[in-house]
């Protein structure tokens, strides 16, 4: 077994713990960010995230990125339209390619951030299976192969189910009733081109009680898809996802009588469909402080998916990392400041995250949701 020595370490290579990094950078502060991922193409990195002027494009600013992040945005995204069952147009929103809230992909925004980190920054295929303290705020981490680091600084990017949580705090994430499942289309106004008619050019929501099916369409030619389910933890174990065929089916039955338009982006699927189950953490979880620890993004403040959490997740990153060079010489005072301001910062967005959930499935949907996008500030306008 070896050990070796780090004073900042950073568990994940997420957007987080990417822009904490970054910014720690821009300030001469090495850092070192371990990622369970084998390299940076591994896997898929998600889809289409707006970066909000407030929050992602502040982090984005401050990690020196600004030339580079518009370089990558897809105009015309930001438009939005919802549609019935039937496949008949409700609510028609036009982008207005405005720099509130434009969309990017979430791989291309990753790629940015890990080009403009020093070579060997990011320790790739590094998976954490524990972590402990030494005391005098220091901590060792462990990993799956065996090897040990000890930092004197320790910063858990690591999302839902962080390795480093339970070094601040005993919450686990709770299943919320709701499961998002993904799919894909590509070449899709030459292959599916009614359902590319039918998604528009930004985002499709076409929204029932307990369930809908919301669309976005990516550069390239792409519509991805998510599948909105209110059900049990039980029904989906009950789904055979490693059988694409018959978990599409089986969720194609939850639409039955719906435009061919909609639920061909579930029985037309080019990938096999993915369950994302969301959870949370307690509404405005936090910890008491711990020398030589904290967390960011998702580990910090996991929530129902709200459109905030990329850009949630990247501001703790910056805000943590401008706390860290005020701070050169007093880690304590650098943690206290970031967690001081970062808990009432993230306990504002739970309860619209719960809202925009309830708004898009509840009873009343989707009157509910086109009250909420027409009657709803700029900054709600994204749900």
């Amino acid at each position: 077994m070896s050990t070796s020595t780090t004073p900042v370490t950073i568990i994940g290579a997420g957007l987080g713990g990417l822009t904490l990094a970054r910014v720690l950078h821009v300030h001469g502060i090495a850092a070192t960010v371990y990622e369970s991922d084998p390299s940076a193409a591994a896997r898929t990195q998600g889809g289409q995230l707006d970066i909000h002027e407030e929050d992602g494009q502040r982090a984005l600013a401050d990690a020196g990125l600004t030339d580079e992040f518009l370089a990558i945005i897809h105009e015309g995204a930001d438009a939005a339209r919802v549609l019935g069952q039937d496949g008949k147009l409700l609510l028609d929103v036009p982008g207005d390619d405005s720099m509130a809230r434009p969309e990017v992909l979430r791989g291309n925004l990753r790629r940015i951030l890990l080009d403009s980190l020093p070579e060997g920054t990011v320790r790739w295929g590094s998976k954490v299976s524990g972590a402990r303290s030494l005391g005098d705020g220091r901590h060792e981490v462990t990993f799956t192969d065996g090897t040990t680091v000890v930092t004197g600084l320790l910063v858990g990017a690591d999302g839902a189910w962080s390795r480093v949580r339970p070094l601040l705090s005993d919450a686990r994430p709770v299943y919320v009733g709701t499961t998002f499942v993904e799919t894909y289309l590509h070449d899709v106004d030459r292959n599916h081109s009614a359902t590319a008619a039918a998604v528009g050019k930004g985002a499709m929501y076409a929204l029932a009680p307990g369930k809908g099916i919301v669309a976005h369409r990516e550069a390239g030619n792409v519509l991805h898809t998510y599948v909105e389910l209110n059900r049990s933890a039980e029904w989906i174990a009950g789904t055979d996802f490693t059988d694409p065929a018959a978990a599409g089916s089986r969720i194609a039955a939850e639409f039955e009588g719906w435009a061919p338009e909609l639920t061909a982006l579930i029985t037309d699927g080019e990938t096999a469909p993915v369950a994302r189950m969301i959870h949370t953490l307690p509404d405005g979880h936090r910890w008491d402080r711990v020398p030589g620890v904290t967390l960011i993004g998702d580990a910090a403040h996991l929530m129902p998916p709200s459109g905030d959490g990329a850009n949630l997740a990247m501001y703790d990153g910056a805000e943590l990392g401008k706390a860290i060079a005020a701070h050169p010489e007093d880690t304590e005072a650098a943690l206290t400041a970031y967690e001081q301001a970062m808990f009432p910062r993230s306990a504002r967005f739970y309860e619209d995250a719960r809202e925009i959930l309830a708004i898009c499935l509840g009873d009343d949907a989707p009157t509910s949701f086109i009250g909420f996008f027409t009657g709803g500030s700029e900054g709600e306008r994204d749900a």
